[in-house]
């Protein structure tokens, strides 16, 4: 008889979370992640280097969109503000 798994709640993301904070943490994922690649193509040979350098360019423009989403995100006032 199979026992029904838990549902997972580890990288579950709270609803009531603000759209702008996991933007911005998006971001600087994505940042650092453009960062690990660039740390490690200056460790390998061609031609593993150029596709570490193009996972990189599709991080960065990942990043990009990310970045103009919060340019142009406009931030709810609060109630205390009207």
């Amino acid at each position: 008889m199979l026992i029904p798994l838990p549902k997972a709640t580890v990288f579950q993301i709270s609803p009531e979370q603000y759209s702008e904070s996991l933007l911005v943490h998006a971001c600087e994922s994505l940042a650092q992640a453009s960062l690990m690649t660039s740390d490690i193509a200056a460790y390998i040979d061609l031609p593993q280097r150029r596709t570490i350098l193009a996972i990189q360019q599709i991080i960065m423009l990942a990043e990009l969109a990310v970045n103009r989403v919060l340019d142009n995100h406009e931030i709810p006032k609060s109630p205390a503000h009207n």
